[in-house]
C-alpha cells in the first residue's frame, strides 16, 4: 500500500424508499490494498459496492474516487469512468448466450475502439491470467463448472486492466478447495497488477488468505475497521461473535 487513497466515501446515505441502508458512512480504501467488506445480513455490503460504482444512486454524501467526484455521475459522463474499475458480481453476471471470449470482450467494445482481433487477443490472455485456459474462451458459461465461472467473471472484470477490482461475494457457492485456489489467485493478481481490491465477502477464509484490513458494516454505517487480529481484540457483539467464535479462530489460527 501506498498511503495514497483511492476511494472515500464520506456521510453515505442510501436508501430504498423510507427503508434506509446505511447514513453518515464513511470509509476510504487505500491504493494497493485488498479491503475486506462484512457485516450481518442486511448491512449494506453490496449495497455500499453498487453505490460506490454507480450502479445505486446515493440520496446523500459522496464517492471519490482517485480524488474525482463520481457519486453524481449519470450516462456518458458516468461511463467515462467506468474504465477505472472491474466489477465481479456474485453470480458471475454472464451472459449466457456469449462464449466466455465474448464475455470476456464485452467491456472492450463499450469503452474502446481497438481492432476486433486484438480484442480477441487481450481476452485471451485475461482468460489465462484468470486460471483457465485459452479453449476455454471458446465455452459458453453453460459449458463451465462453478469455478470456472468465477474465474470467467474476473477475466471480463480484468478486461480493461482497471487500478480498483471490485469482488462480491466472490466465493460463495464454491467448495472449500476451489474456493482456497481463487482466493490465492486474487492475491496473486493483486500483487503482479498493483491493484486495489474491494471485496464484499462472509468467508472467513477468504478474509484470512487475501485481505490487508477489513471493514464492519452495521447499524448503517462503519463500526469497526482494521485487521483480523485487532478485530479479535474489539469489544463489539457482533464481531466478538464473528472473529472470536470456532470458525473464527480457526480461520485466522495460521494468520499473523
Amino acid at each position: 500500500m501506498t498511503g495514497q487513497i483511492a476511494i472515500r466515501v464520506r456521510d453515505l446515505k442510501t436508501a430504498f424508499g423510507h427503508h434506509v441502508v446505511h447514513e453518515h458512512l464513511d470509509v476510504d480504501v487505500y491504493d494497493g490494498e485488498i479491503l475486506g467488506v462484512i457485516g450481518p445480513s442486511g448491512s449494506g455490503k453490496s449495497v455500499l459496492l453498487r453505490a460506490i460504482v454507480g450502479l445505486k444512486k446515493p440520496a446523500h454524501g459522496t464517492v471519490e474516487v482517485y480524488g474525482d467526484d463520481v457519486s453524481g455521475l449519470e450516462g456518458d459522463a458516468l461511463r467515462s469512468v467506468q474504465d477505472r474499475w472491474g466489477i465481479m458480481f456474485q453470480d458471475g453476471a454472464l451472459f449466457s448466450n456469449l462464449t466466455v471470449r465474448e464475455n470476456v470482450m464485452v467491456p472492450m467494445r463499450e469503452h474502446t475502439n481497438l481492432p476486433v482481433p486484438f480484442m480477441r487477443q487481450l481476452a485471451d490472455q485475461k482468460i489465462r491470467m484468470s486460471g483457465l485456459e485459452t479453449k476455454d474462451g471458446d465455452k459458453f458459461p453453460s459449458d463451465l463448472s462453478g469455478g470456472m465461472r468465477k474465474r470467467a467473471a474476473l477475466a471480463r472484470a480484468l478486461a480493461l486492466d482497471p487500478p480498483i477490482l471490485f469482488l462480491d461475494e466472490p466465493t460463495a457457492g464454491l467448495d472449500p478447495i476451489t474456493a482456497g485456489a481463487f482466493d490465492k489467485l486474487v492475491r496473486e493478481l493483486q500483487r503482479a497488477l498493483s491493484l486495489t481490491v474491494f471485496l464484499v465477502t462472509h468467508d472467513l477464509d477468504t478474509l484470512a488468505a487475501t485481505c490487508d484490513r477489513i471493514v464492519v458494516l452495521g447499524e448503517g454505517h462503519v463500526i469497526a475497521s482494521g485487521t483480523m487480529q485487532e478485530l479479535q481484540r474489539m469489544d463489539h457483539p457482533w464481531v466478538q461473535e464473528y472473529f472470536c467464535g470456532p470458525r473464527g479462530r480457526a480461520a485466522t489460527a495460521g494468520v499473523k
